[in-house]
């Protein structure tokens, strides 16, 4: 097929999801051209049933939406996270509902952001709107280029640029190629970088609930032997569950009537946010640990989940990808107004050193604290119960995790600092 060139610019991203629509925005508040291509229509993945889950927006990711034009658009539609207690989790036992167990971790937001309108630990919202929200964004900037539906068939590399061949014969040109185009990225797979990771034998069952007495801003994080149970406010009297079983018995929950269904959630969830009814489909994901070998091939980059895609414990993965984009962007704004080649190494080691160590350490926690409290081991039930409470007891080290899933430890980029790369 005879490729015909329709885009020459600075950066092609392929994949407009969540990363690559917040990339597009942050590489264009930059005067960065780009263009950005995604094997699906725009309006597919603002559907409800397209996605069921919601994120946990760090409060420096907001900053930086904000900052992009995004955030005025997904404010109507976020719940604030005022506080997090986390827990080993009470299994119901025939005698008592489920809910939290006697050992537990508090974060409160006024300890780093205290007063009435201090930022909220974190912000909730349902995927759909934060899509809706980006693609919003776009649509008011033109000169962002955009693709879509088309699949992406491949890429060459040349002496100063790297193309990217779509299946209808076009080709995009760019001096930069990015990837955000997920776990199992057919760009990385091209480029030969090798990846590691593992199956966690668990899925997430994803629904959204109703509940009679008010969340107050508060998300639960329960570690039951199963898996983690997340109980995540939403606006209203809502909830979102990420609610993680090994793979057959999510495929067995997800499959329930109602009734059935209904039946089960109220002995997980317990009784005290009062009567807890299903709102909505259910969905479950599997669940699985991918990490690139490297964050860059010659002339492109990895981004969001196709640089490494976590356990979702922790609520990061959106943020993660948020991280990458604002230092991405910022180097690749700064290499441009140098003059210098934006698909350089030099540029991309930059880039990788950035953001692998704040990457690493999550893909470790995660993973650890998945296989260490998903179990029922009487001894080691115990201890981390302990280990809860004596962190809890301890205000510098709660202060440090809540400024770490905040995105607030370490060199941070201007857009999450809510500052501008306009020159």
């Amino acid at each position: 097929m005879t490729q015909r060139l329709s885009f020459d610019g600075d950066v092609v991203i392929a994949g407009g999801g969540l990363a690559g629509q917040t990339l597009a925005l942050a590489l264009h508040s930059a005067g960065v051209g780009v263009a950005l291509v995604d094997v699906l229509p725009f309006e597919t993945q603002l559907e409800d049933r397209f996605d069921g889950r919601a994120s946990a927006l760090a409060y420096t990711s907001m900053r930086m939406l904000d900052t992009l034009g995004a955030g005025e658009r997904l404010r109507e539609f976020t719940q604030r996270i005022e506080d997090i207690l986390v827990c080993d989790g009470r299994p119901e036992d025939g005698m008592r509902a489920g809910g939290p167990g006697p050992f537990t971790l508090h974060f409160d937001r006024h300890e780093i952001h205290p007063g009435a309108d201090g930022e909220p630990l974190g912000w909730m919202a349902e995927n759909r709107h934060s899509r809706l929200a980006l693609t919003e964004a776009i649509a008011a900037r033109p000169d962002i280029a955009v693709f879509a539906p088309v699949k992406a068939v491949g890429w060459t590399r040349n002496s100063a640029s790297t193309d990217l061949h779509l299946e209808d014969g076009r080709t995009l040109r760019g001096k930069l190629l990015v990837a955000c185009d997920g776990k199992f990225s057919a760009v990385r797979r091209q480029a030969g970088t090798r990846s590691f990771g593992w199956d966690y034998g668990q899925k997430g069952i994803v629904a959204t609930v109703e509940h009679e007495r008010p969340h107050n801003g508060v998300a639960y994080e329960y570690f039951m032997p199963s898996g983690p149970f997340a109980i995540l406010p939403l606006t209203g009297n809502r909830s979102s569950l990420v609610w993680t079983e090994k793979a057959a018995a999510a495929d067995a929950l997800k499959a329930m009537d109602r009734d059935g269904f209904e039946e089960a959630l109220r002995a997980r969830f317990g009784d005290f946010l009062g009567a807890v009814n299903e709102t909505g489909p259910r969905w479950t994901y599997p669940l699985t640990l991918k990490v690139a070998e490297r964050f860059h091939a010659d002339g492109i980059a990895y981004c969001g989940d196709a640089a490494r895609g976590i356990h979702p414990l922790a609520g990061q993965g959106f943020n993660l990808g948020i991280r990458d984009a604002a230092a991405l962007a910022e180097i690749t704004a700064e290499q441009k107004r140098l003059g210098l080649d934006l698909g350089s190494a030099v540029g991309l080691q930059r880039y990788q050193a950035w953001r692998r160590m704040d990457s690493m350490a999550l893909v470790a926690a995660t993973d650890v604290f998945n296989r260490l409290f998903s179990n029922d081991i009487a001894p080691l039930r115990l201890a981390r119960g302990l280990g809860l409470s004596i962190v809890d007891k301890i205000p510098p080290a709660r202060r440090f995790f809540m400024r770490h899933a905040g995105g607030e430890i370490g060199d941070l980029p201007k857009l999450l600092k809510g500052e501008s790369l306009a020159a």
